[in-house]
């Protein structure tokens, strides 16, 4: 029993020092705790507050996805992670989950993410005593001699008890102990060795067979026991036991030996002779494992390997083989089997935690996964190293015995590598090595950090005018590295202004391809080029984005025909070249100026004469327009010249324009007049417009308001009519005219009327105006047309009488002739006149200078004419005034505005510029001009700047049109008076219709007689008579009827006032007493 007590002691030592050392391990764990549970504790059992004992909060443990880690076991417990608690899972037997192996524990890890955090949990599993002790038989069989020496040995079936500890075989019993007792011996894989020892002789005679029982007795509470029967059998005598050659034996074998392998052989002798000599070998019941992996051989004592063995579940066997006669005595042989470690197990690798994406943005020195590598061998055969292949950016560390993490070895990028295969490797120390391997792969995740990239950083494009809105002009591309949302790009104008103009009302863009609308047509006289910028932005958070520029390039297309600036032509307006019929060849008429908006070769221009009253007098330069003779003037050649130039551009198609140039071949203005007066009708028709309008207005009112006083006019006098005949007791005496019978109606006007016209020279629109006789000779050009001229010539011309005769006073008086030629010698009596740019009052010639004008510009030029001759016509240009003198200057000679300075975006818009036209003559005589120019690429850019000078023409063009309306509200009201009135007088005259012709009773009224007393003869005769009047009298007259003496007095409703006397052949005097009868005229 002391030894015993010390092998025990000796195990728990052992079993302290292997503790101690894994709790050295653990330290390096982040964190560890340990719990004690019984056994077969029900689910749902509390374990342990593992938040608590970690010191980690509940929110971490849900936030970082905490779970139980298990090496390849079953999972007996698990994480309430609300609650922060460990709990059953389910039943826990400990002599299934340890054996007889104490302590018995099992070990888990809890992984947190986002930091990654291992911690170790150990939980030991106290035994309860759950289990009783337990014999291989119920029965065991003995025969034994009866001459049996005093201390022989009998061995007996140990019991089992999966309890360990004080729950395990505590003591055993034997009963009843007459003849044996009971020897245990506890031998070093813990086990115990139970032997029954002869204390008393047998003696066969007196009792063949004893029965006895052997009890296995545990520790715990309650105490457990098992029980076998042993039957004896007391057999005649045999004198020598077996005894074996050596009491212990000891050998070893590897692991995975093959069965059927000799361990070795055990041996023994026995004295006796014959059949008791003979010794059989046999291994009594020992635990079922150990029955299962050796066997003996009955005959020779060779023991074999009957299973599998497995260094890694016992390394150490001990057999006692029990070598018997066949005269019951026997002796038993300990053999010590130690199983020798053969590298057998692979190295395994079980993925503890493992995160299969990783954003590139990650530091080095993230953690991806959290691996357990495990090799069951011992020594060098489970001593293992891991490692990962080199061509990735990671590396694998070792955190803990048996546990490596993966990391970043260097920052990631997923644009050059979205994803990286890694392969572990795991292999031992053995001979030869094993080795394992685990493939995993590592998806990089998109970080948005490559904004889009353009295919280049400007785009040119070229683009015609007029094009259709809508249409496509070209694609910007852009890509970005990135993946998913951060790589869908989308695209966007920058709004800027571009002339005035938003650029999206210009151009559009649509987001998702890139592809670039026109929104409206181009027009390259309003602009040439413009900028704008293009971002792509990608759906990233946060985005990013890059910008590209854009230039459209608009193509002049002819789209714009000439524009003739000289002559001007207006309907109303006449504008005549007069020359001399002394004009040689060669002498310059005009000159017709052009210009066309278009550029480039689109405004090159050509003049052509078309049609001319005499093609043999003039041409046409094809580059200058100038108009010149050809030959000599003669006086057969008419006054009247017409001229049609027609400017022809050098576009493809051409586009032209025609003007008409009036040429007066005379040398005085009288003769030019005569010629020249049916032009002028057109021009007096538009400005008698406005006269006529005001008349007819004037006209309509006052018919209106005319018509409205003779309505209310008629309306009082047949009011107060209606009066005096509903309340007078006056009779009615007719009035007859003197002789005179107006029958039909007419005679409006018998006498003859004189009338006499007046008129005055100052009649504005159609009266006459008489001149004088004389020489007075006028040429009157339309003052309201640009470039007019008024030449009053006041002298009498000595040519109009050529040959004055020369007289003396004599009688008879006589008389000589000569011929005097006077030649008129010019003066400089004659301003220059300006031509372009035409001078209105209400209207505005601008010109327009792009801000991308270079120095050198062509902003227009002045043209002016001065009708005097030689050097007093000889015309030089200076710029008097202008807004920026440093901008602009006036060709000498030429009259071109030009810029002298690249313009720029701070130069004003508006520029005034004064330049005067001066002759040479003596003294000399000037004109002056302005100029407005606006710098500016758009016309709304202009037009705000410039329509303070628009208002008066505004005002002009708007009169007319309230003229008109006004006009059509007056007539609208006069014609709605009118039908009005038509439409009251057939109502009445209805309403009449149906009194006329009703039921109605009549009520007669007799006026008194009446005599004519002072004997006038007017009414020398007394009359009777009846009127008859209805409800409306007012419309019907009286006519007086015949009685004996056919006397009648019609009153004629058709006409107004008029009456018709109709006297029969017999006098009325015969009959003074004829009655008088009155008829109603229906």
């Amino acid at each position: 029993m002391v030894a015993s007590m010390g092998i025990m002691s000796d195990r728990g030592r052992r079993q302290a020092l292997v503790l101690i050392l894994c709790l050295i391990e653990l330290s390096a764990v982040a964190g560890q705790a340990r719990y004690s549970i019984p056994e077969e504790q029900a689910e749902g059992s509390f374990v342990g507050n593992i938040a608590r004992d970690l010191g980690l909060d509940v929110a971490r443990l849900i936030s970082g996805k905490a779970r139980i880690i298990t090496k390849g076991g079953r999972q007996y417990v698990n994480l309430n992670k609300d609650k922060g608690i460990l709990v059953i899972k389910e039943r826990i037997d400990r002599e299934e989950l340890c054996g007889k192996t104490t302590p018995c524990s099992f070990s888990f890890e809890v992984i947190l993410e986002n930091p990654i955090q291992l911690y170790r949990v150990t939980v030991e599993v106290t035994d309860i005593n759950d289990n009783s002790p337990s014999f291989p038989k119920d029965e065991i069989s003995l025969n034994i001699v009866e001459n049996a020496a005093l201390g022989t040995r009998f061995s007996l079936l140990s019991a089992d008890d999966s309890d360990v500890g004080v729950n395990d075989i505590q003591k055993y019993t034997l009963k009843p102990s007459d003849h044996f007792k009971l020897e245990v011996q506890n031998q070093p894989d813990g086990g115990r060795f139970v032997e029954m020892v002869l204390q008393n002789p047998l003696d066969r005679e007196k009792e063949e067979t004893h029965s006895l029982v052997l009890i296995a007795s545990d520790g715990g509470e309650p105490r457990r026991s098992g029980t076998v029967r042993i039957h004896i059998t007391v057999l005649d005598a045999n004198d020598n036991s077996p005894v074996c050659s050596q009491p212990v034996y000891k050998a070893e074998v590897k692991e995975n030996s093959p069965e059927g392998t000799v361990i070795t052989t055990v041996s023994a002798n026995d004295a006796d002779k014959g059949h008791y000599g003979e010794v059989t070998y046999s291994i009594p019941p020992v635990a079922k494992e150990t029955k299962q992996l050796f066997e003996v051989n009955v005959q020779t004592g060779e023991i074999k390997v009957a299973g599998k063995l497995d260094f890694e579940k016992s390394k150490t066997y001990q057999l006692n083989v029990q070598a018997s006669d066949h005269g019951g005595f026997s002796d038993t042989c300990k053999v010590i089997i130690q199983i020798t470690d053969e590298n057998d197990n692979v190295p395994t690798i079980q993925l503890m935690s493992f995160s299969n994406s990783i954003s590139e943005d990650s530091p080095p020195g993230t953690t991806i996964a959290v691996l357990n590598v495990d090799d069951e061998d011992f020594d060098g055969n489970g001593a293992v190293k891991c490692s990962i292949n080199s061509d990735v950016p990671f590396k694998i560390e070792s955190s803990l015995t048996g546990y490596y993490t993966i990391v970043t070895e260097d920052f990631l990028d997923r644009e050059s590598n979205p994803e990286y295969n890694l392969t572990i490797t795991v292999y031992d120390q053995g001979s030869p090595p094993l080795s394992s391997s685990k493939n995993i792969n590592v998806k990089v995740s998109d970080v948005n950090d490559s904004p889009p990239k353009f295919c280049h950083s400007e785009y040119t494009k070229t683009v015609a005018e007029n094009n259709s809105p809508g249409l496509s002009v070209f694609t910007v591309s852009a890509n970005d590295a990135d993946w998913g949302q951060n790589a869908r790009v989308s695209y966007f104008l920058q709004e800027r202004d571009i002339n005035g103009l938003a650029v999206s009302s210009l151009v559009s863009v649509n987001s998702d391809t890139g592809v670039i609308h026109a929104v409206r047509s181009f027009d390259y006289e309003q602009i040439k080029w413009f900028e704008f910028n293009v971002t792509a932005r990608d759906a990233g958070s946060p985005p990013l984005s890059s910008v590209a520029t854009v230039k459209i390039i608009v193509q002049d297309q002819n789209d714009n025909p000439p524009q003739v600036l000289y002559p001007v032509q207006t309907g109303g307006s006449l504008v005549a070249e007069m020359v001399p019929r002394s004009a040689d060849v060669g002498y310059l008429v005009t000159k017709v100026v052009a210009i066309d908006v278009d550029s480039g070769q689109n405004a090159w221009l050509s003049y052509k004469l078309q049609k001319a009253t005499d093609r043999a007098l003039f041409e046409v330069g094809l580059q200058n327009g100038e108009i010149r003779t050809i030959r000599q003037v003669t006086d057969k050649d008419a006054v009247k010249q017409r001229l049609t130039v027609i400017v022809e551009d050098n576009g493809q198609p051409s586009r032209s324009a025609t003007v008409i140039v009036n040429v007066a071949v005379a040398d005085s203005f009288p003769e030019v007049l005569s010629e020249f007066t049916e032009l002028t009708h057109d021009k007096e028709y538009n400005d008698n417009l406005t006269f006529y309008l005001v008349l007819a207005l004037a006209v309509v009112s006052f018919l209106f308001i005319t018509c409205l006083v003779v309505i209310i006019s008629v309306k009082i006098y047949r009011w107060r009519q209606s009066r005096i005949l509903f309340h007078s007791n006056l009779p009615v005496i007719p009035y007859y005219p003197p002789r005179y019978s107006d029958t039909l109606g007419t005679g409006t006007l018998p006498h003859v009327y004189n009338y006499e016209v007046c008129r005055t020279t100052d009649s504005r629109k159609s009266d006459c105006k008489f001149g004088r006789a004389g020489s007075q000779n006028v040429l009157i050009m339309d003052p309201s047309s640009t470039g007019t001229m008024q030449r009053i010539q006041s002298e009498k011309s000595i040519l109009d009488e050529p040959d004055s005769p020369l007289e003396d006073g004599g009688s008879p008086p006589l008389s000589s002739n000569t011929t005097v030629r006077i030649n008129i010698e010019d003066q400089n009596d004659n301003s220059p006149q300006v031509l372009y740019p035409v001078q209105t009052g209400g209207s505005l010639v601008a010109e327009m200078v792009p801000r991308s004008a270079d120095v050198g510009y062509l902003v227009t030029k002045v043209v002016a004419i001065d009708v005097d001759s030689g050097q007093n016509a000889w015309l030089s240009y200076k710029l008097q005034k202008a807004t920026d003198r440093a901008l602009f200057e006036v060709g000498l000679q030429n009259g071109e505005i030009r810029t002298i300075r690249q313009v720029t975006d701070k130069d004003a818009v508006k520029q005034r510029l004064t330049v005067i036209v001066e002759d040479n003559g003596q003294p000399s005589r000037s004109a002056t001009v302005i100029v407005n120019v606006a710098v500016a690429d758009s016309f709304p850019e202009v037009l705000s700047e410039f329509t303070e000078l628009t208002h008066d023409k505004e005002y002009n063009d708007n009169l007319t049109f309230y003229l008109v309306l006004a006009l059509a509200v007056v007539s609208f009201l006069f014609i709605t008076c009118l039908v009005v009135i038509i439409s009251v007088k057939i109502y009445r005259w209805r309403q009449s219709r149906i009194l006329y012709h009703s039921n109605l009773p009549v009520i007669p009224y007799y006026p008194p007689r009446y005599s004519d007393t002072l004997g006038t003869g007017t009414l020398p005769h007394v009359y009777n008579y009846e009127v008859c009047r209805t409800t409306d009298s007012r419309k019907s007259d009286c006519k007086f009827g015949r009685a004996g003496s056919q006397n009648v007095l019609i009153m004629d409703p058709s006409s107004t006032g008029t009456m018709q006397r109709i006297q029969s052949e017999k006098s009325i005097l015969d009959e003074p007493d004829s009655p008088l009868e009155v008829r109603t005229l229906t």
